[in-house]
């Protein structure tokens, strides 16, 4: 039977598979409501000329397969017939997937946000036929519960209020529009200082849980980006407090819930200030921004657990979302199905039994705090699996040897994940939307220094050749969604895609990674920059219209992914420093301008804006290998520049033959043609580097750099 005679067959209406018009769609979150029986549209124009020629509000569904309580009201409301039948009557229904339409997620979220003062997902909205926003929310159970109205009473009464009261919810939705336009103009421009730095930095060592780690409370959330600055400037100062925020932040994290300890990698947030339990999704975005910031600190402070992390966190990057022609999946859920809540992730004691022998249990119970009570409200028998002792505190415990301890740990820990991986697992969205995918690619580069790891640079290589190879087009620039030419081009896929080609080319010095690099700051330059601001939207100026787009957006808040205005600060000032090109050094300039004051009104949740403020103020190392490319001493020099403990250098391999910084040129045509590396920092560079693990001294040291 097919999914329209399955729902013919639950549901008493007819013609469902035609009212209902998800069942084609490339996005899974929309192909999973296909069966309801509200007559949804995917965003497009007829459902709007339809709302206008009816005069019928839209009710606007904003959600992913990932998303829990996306699942919860499907199931509680969207699939229910009478509520379905509220909503056939009185308004036009359109269901968005926010991982494949980001453009118009920001937008419907500064909306519902400026009305309700909440955000996130499901997010539902009221928009009028012309697609402005007149109330809103995020999840409403079916019948009014816990001091929350009900779906069915709110639907009947924004019904009633758009026929009654038509002129003034029509008067309302134009002015909260008018008013979203004017927040996204700049706070006011400011020139980046010092002091503005140091006051981001005063905000995360106020923010920061000295207990437990990370910042604020309850709810968690991991801040990659606020991490990544403070490791820079660490590296730079050395100040104890900044090592502490770092390690204890990511130690906590890595022993934590939020960290999965038998399949690697890291779940969306942690409900506790104790990282303990989490949400239980999985997202490429937050496991990309992790893999490197753990990668990075795993270089710079060489803690074990950090190497660790990285290893976890790739294995499930590469065998969990890795797409078989290269590429990564875009999340995986945090449920089975309905009233699942983390149960293939969770293990209750009984479970455990099953599948160790006495002797591991003993061991798994005091590693992860196993008992028979765990920690989930909905089903107290279930454990979060989290680092309660370490072997050595095992062992003093039970009266073994560290070594014995570690061994039957290291067994139960497989027969676990074997055991785990019979469960039916939750879905994963295969989907490869370009700027996570960019962000992946750019983690295993970073790991790739870290650890030397062979397969993390393939892989990563591998990836970004099919995403050049089956996406990049010299007119346009990268599709957010690989294999969908149709759909948006934003912001964040160009300046995310063009890091990672930069770092690429520092990796491999395949002079195509740079060209494509540069072809992307000049569609930067024609398709998305604001003339009058110099600052950056997040859509192409011809992509621009249509219901809610109208509405600019000029992205530099990470939320949660690095603000891409900042991103692109960053890939321009790596670009100017690769070509020679100034221009692009003076574009990232204006960036850091513009958004002087808007940035410091976000603090530490615009740390990549601070971190390219940081890089401008304070030139890092650009260290040229000049040699013949099958010379193995180049190589050698090369290898030693890319994986040396440096948190801002950019690798470069040159021959002779090719265009050199003239202080460059002019010292190695005095090298008699050998290879030589040479650690320029600003207009100033060293004396010819012949010794590999002298120019990584010299990179560690802050020799050079500082």
């Amino acid at each position: 039977m097919g999914i329209a005679g399955v729902a013919s067959a639950r549901f008493p209406y007819n013609n469902i598979a035609m009212a209902n018009r998800l069942h084609d769609a490339r996005s899974p979150y929309l192909r999973a409501a296909a069966h309801q029986p509200i007559h949804w549209y995917p965003w497009c124009e007829q459902a709007f000329r339809r709302a206008r020629e009816e005069d019928k509000p839209i009710l606007l569904d904003i959600g992913a397969a990932w998303c829990h309580w996306c699942h919860v009201m499907d199931r509680e409301s969207y699939d229910d017939p009478e509520v379905a039948a509220i909503v056939n009557e009185h308004f036009v229904a359109i269901k968005v997937d926010r991982d494949e339409r980001p453009d118009l997620d920001v937008r419907f979220q500064n909306a519902v946000s400026a009305i309700s003062g909440q955000g996130g997902w499901p997010l539902t909205a009221f928009l009028t036929p012309d697609g402005r926003v007149f109330y809103g929310g995020t999840y409403f159970p079916k019948e009014d519960a816990h001091g929350r109205p009900g779906l069915k009473r709110i639907l009947r009464s924004v019904a009633d209020t758009y026929r009654k009261e038509r002129d003034r919810t029509l008067e309302f939705a134009a002015k909260l529009a008018e008013e979203l336009r004017r927040a996204q103009s700049p706070a006011g421009s400011a020139d980046p200082s010092p002091e503005k730095i140091e006051a981001a930095l005063d905000e995360i060592a106020r923010a920061f849980d000295i207990r437990w780690g990370g910042f604020g409370s309850a709810p968690k959330f991991p801040h990659p980006s606020a991490l990544d600055l403070i490791l820079y400037h660490w590296w730079y100062r050395r100040e104890a407090w900044m090592e502490v925020v770092a390690e204890r932040t990511l130690e906590c994290m890595a022993r934590g819930g939020i960290y999965d300890h038998l399949g690697g990698g890291f779940h969306r947030y942690s409900t506790d200030a104790r990282w303990i339990v989490p949400h239980f999704e999985k997202m490429l975005y937050d496991n990309a921004a992790l893999l490197a910031t753990y990668a990075r600190a795993n270089l710079l402070l060489g803690r074990p657990l950090f190497r660790a992390v990285v290893d976890g966190t790739a294995a499930f990057l590469l065998d969990t979302l890795g797409d078989p022609h290269g590429g990564f999946g875009a999340s995986q859920d945090a449920d089975v199905g309905p009233g699942d809540d983390g149960g293939y992730y969770t293990w209750t004691l009984d479970e455990a039994r099953e599948v160790l022998e006495p002797e591991e249990l003993e061991v798994v119970r005091w590693r992860f705090d196993l008992h028979e009570r765990g920690e989930m409200p909905h089903d107290p028998a279930r454990n979060v699996l989290w680092v309660a002792a370490d072997p050595s505190e095992i062992a003093a415990v039970l009266g073994r040897s560290e070594a014995e301890v570690t061994r039957r740990l290291a067994s139960a820990v497989g027969k676990m994940r074997a055991g785990r991986t019979a469960r039916p697992a939750p879905f994963v969205d295969r989907t490869l939307y370009t700027s996570w995918n960019a962000m992946a690619i750019a983690a295993l580069l970073v790991a790739h220094q870290a650890t030397d790891t062979a397969r993390y640079r393939d892989e990563a290589l591998r990836a970004l050749q099919r995403f050049l190879r089956e996406g990049f087009d010299e007119a346009s620039g990268f599709p957010h969604v690989l294999g969908d030419p149709t759909g948006p081009r934003t912001l964040d896929d160009q300046v995310h895609m063009g890091a990672a080609l930069l770092l690429a080319h520092q990796c491999t010095g395949d002079p195509h990674h740079l060209l494509v690099a540069r072809r992307i700051a000049a569609l930067l330059e024609s398709d998305y920059r604001d003339p009058s601001s110099g600052a950056y939207f997040d859509v192409p100026h011809g992509a621009a219209r249509g219901p809610a787009l109208e509405v600019p957006y000029k992205p530099i808040q990470d939320a949660p992914t690095p603000g891409a205005n900042a991103v692109a600060a960053l890939f321009f000032q790596d670009l100017a420093t690769l070509t020679g090109d100034m221009q692009w050094r003076e574009r990232a300039e204006e960036i850091l301008h513009v958004f002087g004051q808007t940035a410091s009104a976000h603090g530490y949740f615009a740390a990549t804006y601070f971190l390219a403020a940081s890089r401008h103020l304070r030139p890092g190392a650009h260290v040229v290998v000049v040699g013949d490319r099958a010379d193995p001493a180049a190589h050698a020099l090369h290898a030693a520049a890319w994986r040396a403990a440096h948190p801002d250098r950019i690798v470069q391999r040159k021959s002779a033959h090719e265009d050199l910084l003239p202080p460059v040129r002019a010292m190695a045509e005095r090298t008699g043609g050998g290879a030589a590396a040479f650690v320029c920092v600003g207009t100033s560079c060293s004396l010819p580097q012949f010794d590999p693990d002298a120019l990584r001294r010299l990179l560690e040291t802050g020799s050079a750099g500082t």
